[in-house]
């Protein structure tokens, strides 16, 4: 018999605050993490907030101090993203105790950190840089700045794990593929410890314009806290939100010969694809439905058995329902039964980091026997009504099991099932 895999450490930066025990207790607290943005001027863009990391000076308890991160000079060749990652896999690690000595033990350490869209800000001030100053003035970081790979690699580099390296770029889905990912490699015996999850910088005015254009994101300007609001029926489009959710993961048996402490077991993972559109799913959420059927089938359990559910729940008209029509072929007339939290409520949308964040949220909630509350749900959907949404508050609930869902354009769906020891 396989012995289980289970989480020993987790690193958390976003819009809540830098750490695990900082943002899973504002997020009980019903505290949001959206407000104006202050990092540029936003002039005449229609989007003016978003979930962005607090700073030290601005949030003296929970702010990110890049200077514990990495020091001046390594600082010129990281983005954003890979910044976060960092910070979140060195919290990662501490709490699992994971500084390998022996060269077979880094060896065989996977490092696998997702990304949607890696460093985008980048990308746009380069081209800027080019246009008004000339090719001479460009960075010679500029490539290893941007690509959504390197937020692996400098974890990598960081810590001299050399086993397997690896980035899922696959958009809003990139955080939950790479803890299944990392997954896989422990069971196919290509590794025996994963550093996991996913990292998202991309609070940037062309990334806002690009997403405004679609119609992607919500128009609520004047009031922050209240523009991310899932499944209540004045939701309008999701907020941008940016971080990192880094876990680090292993075999039980492997835990316990190192001494570790076992947090969470990851039971199942899934994903499959629409092959529908390139960024809607189907109405009925047929590939959604598949992936938490594959992570159901993965940890031998019945839909019954589900405690707890942590949605994707974006905040946009579409998909809050396509995600809620693939529950229902899940669970059928029990879905009434099982909370359902949307924790971009308090967040944003952080895309690519999502599921390294919401994963994390996920186990503290198993863990501890906490529902997160859906923030700014006044009143669901008329077809949504007789749901359990969690609203406005978190509350004590015995959970056994919790499904996380990750969807993202393409049609890519993954699914995440975290159960108690």
């Amino acid at each position: 018999m396989q012995s289980p895999l289970v989480i020993t450490g987790m690193g958390m930066i976003s819009p809540l605050g830098c750490g695990v025990k900082a943002s899973w207790e504002r997020l009980l607290a019903g505290r949001s993490g959206i407000g104006p943005i202050t990092r540029f001027d936003t002039g005449e863009l229609p989007i003016k907030v978003a979930g962005a990391v607090p700073n030290i000076a601005d949030d003296p308890e929970a702010g990110l101090d890049p200077d514990r991160v990495a020091d001046a000079k390594e600082r010129r060749k990281l983005e954003r993203f890979s910044l976060y990652a960092l910070a979140a896999a060195d919290e990662a690690l501490a709490q699992a105790d994971w500084f390998p000595s022996r060269q077979a033990d880094r060896d065989a350490t996977a490092v696998i950190v997702g990304s949607g869209i890696g460093g985008f800000p980048t990308i746009t001030q380069a081209q800027n840089t080019l246009t008004t100053r000339g090719h001479r003035r460009l960075s010679p970081f500029t490539v290893p700045a941007f690509l959504a790979n390197l937020a692996a690699g400098h974890v990598s580099i960081r810590h001299g794990f050399r086993g397997p390296l690896g980035c899922p770029v696959t958009a809003c889905a990139a955080g939950l593929q790479a803890i299944g990912d990392g997954m896989r490699l422990i069971r196919s015996g290509e590794a025996e410890v994963a550093v996991v999850g996913g990292a998202e910088a991309c609070i940037d005015p062309l990334s806002l314009a690009s997403f405004n254009a679609m119609k992607a994101l919500s128009t609520e300007q004047d009031d922050p806290s209240r523009a991310s609001r899932p499944f209540d029926r004045d939701r309008d489009g999701f907020v941008m939100g940016e971080g990192a959710g880094v876990m680090v993961i292993e075999t039980l048996a492997h835990a316990e010969a190192r001494g570790a402490t076992p947090l969470a077991v990851l039971s199942g993972y899934g994903t499959r694809a629409d092959a529908y559109h390139i960024t809607a799913g189907p109405d009925d959420g047929a590939g959604a439905a598949a992936a938490v059927r594959a992570a159901l089938n993965m940890a031998g359990l019945p839909p019954e058995a589900i405690d707890h559910i942590n949605a994707h729940a974006t905040s946009t008209p579409v998909g809050d329902r396509a995600e809620i029509a693939a529950l229902r072929g899940v669970f059928g007339d029990g879905l009434a039964e099982v909370p359902i939290s949307a924790t971009k409520s308090a967040t944003g949308h952080l895309l690519g980091a999502a599921g390294g964040v919401e994963g994390i949220f996920s186990a503290m909630a198993t863990m501890q026997g906490r529902l997160p509350p859906t923030l700014n749900l006044d009143s669901a959907d008329d077809d949504m009504r007789g749901l359990d949404f969690v609203p406005h508050a978190s509350r004590s609930h015995a959970i056994q099991h919790t499904l996380c869902n990750g969807f993202g354009f393409g049609g890519v769906n993954a699914a995440l099932i975290v159960s108690r020891l």
